[in-house]
């Protein structure tokens, strides 16, 4: 069998156009992924802007029946003594601090909004990474099967 020759420009067509291709492909896959993650994200957001919203609603009815509830005397002076410290005579007010325990919670909280950010960044560089691997198995799948052509 005759070997075929390829010219020297032919090869490097051949390189230029595989070089640009890769790169075109590794974008558009980093793409993809980029954006079915922000998808992914904007969709969670939105189920979690449709709770809060739902969460507002009830709320506002409960404010409604509070109103509703401030029109009775009896009411109103049991709920000024719960929360402003008033007291009927003979009555003693012992008042207890809550600070600490609220900053200990809203540094907790913090700390896993933190976590759960960095976490979604490894998420997808983890993907476009695979994507990438993938592409080079094919890559060198298609190369062995036309060196075996030429043989």
């Amino acid at each position: 069998m005759t070997k075929r020759r390829i010219s020297r420009a032919s090869k490097r067509r051949l390189t230029l156009f595989g070089t640009v291709s890769l790169i075109a492909v590794v974008y558009f896959v980093f793409s993809l992924v980029y954006n079915a993650y922000t998808i992914y994200d904007l969709t969670s957001k939105k189920n979690e802007l449709e709770k809060s919203y739902l969460a507002l609603q009830d709320k506002a009815d409960q404010l409604k029946i509070d109103i509703e509830k401030l029109n009775d005397p009896n009411y109103l002076a049991n709920y000024a003594r719960e929360n402003y410290l008033y007291s009927k005579d003979g009555e003693y007010i012992i008042q207890m601090d809550d600070d600490e325990y609220k900053n200990a919670i809203d540094t907790l909280d913090t700390i896993d909004a933190l976590s759960i950010k960095i976490n979604k960044n490894y998420i997808i560089l983890g993907l476009s990474f695979l994507m990438l691997l993938i592409f080079i198995y094919i890559l060198s799948k298609g190369r062995k099967k036309s060196k075996k052509r030429k043989k």
